[in-house]
């Protein structure tokens, strides 16, 4: 079995929210935060032949490129074996028992219905979070007086802190609201394009436009929404 660099590259940015993985036998991979306010969930062109879990998914990707794209995958019942130099090295890597993984839930989630929704292309995402790491702004807001949806990046615990502001696009529904979100909980979302989903009720979600990538993240408290 080989993996794709575009899977190798979805498994490190959940190796950033996670430590631990879950593989489950087929296509579809998740992953969730220790303090689960972060879950997400790809579908791969490969082909999970069984459920097995790893303790610590960067070192494992590490360890795979040490053959750099030369790396093929097989199977036992307790290891992966990882073979490279043309088959002349083969890295027996153990899997760990589920216990130790903070695991996603099994059933799917269900979305609330969407209060607030917009595109946000690469370029403004890259954007929002390079002025936030420039900054040193802690959080960032969906924000919005009525009439344009903005992104804000600020710290809620200090008025005298450094801002940006970059308009999105004209609320038509008119609502008023500020759905505040941790900076670093947003910088685990994989670059790219992504269809933006928020409910009131205090969750949201990313669809990525690229890969078939998605991202459910909590609001924070102090978040607001009032509808026109």
């Amino acid at each position: 079995m080989k993996i794709s660099n575009e899977t190798l590259s979805v498994l490190k940015n959940f190796g950033a929210i996670n430590q631990g993985i879950m593989f489950k036998k087929g296509k579809t991979l998740k992953t969730v935060s220790p303090h689960k306010n972060i879950l997400a969930e790809v579908n791969i062109t490969e082909e999970i032949p069984a459920d097995f879990g790893l303790y610590d998914l960067n070192n494992f990707l590490s360890t795979v490129s040490l053959h750099k794209e030369d790396a093929s995958f097989d199977f036992d019942s307790s290891n992966v074996i990882i073979s490279g130099l043309k088959g002349r090295s083969k890295i027996t890597y153990r899997f760990c028992d589920p216990s130790m993984i903070v695991l996603p839930p099994e059933k799917q989630l269900t979305m609330p219905d969407a209060d607030i929704s917009f595109d946000l292309s690469s370029e403004d995402f890259e954007w929002v979070m390079r002025t936030a790491n420039v900054l040193s702004s802690p959080h960032i807001a969906i924000d919005s007086d009525g009439s344009k949806i903005s992104i804000l990046t600020l710290d809620l615990q200090n008025d005298s802190a450094h801002t940006n502001s970059l308009e999105m696009c004209d609320n038509t529904a008119g609502s008023k609201f500020r759905m505040i979100f941790k900076t670093e909980n947003l910088s685990k979302i994989l670059p790219g394009s992504y269809e933006v989903k928020i409910s009131s009720k205090g969750i949201s979600y990313f669809k990525n436009n690229t890969l078939p990538l998605q991202y459910w993240i909590t609001t924070e408290t102090g978040s607001k929404y009032q509808k026109d």
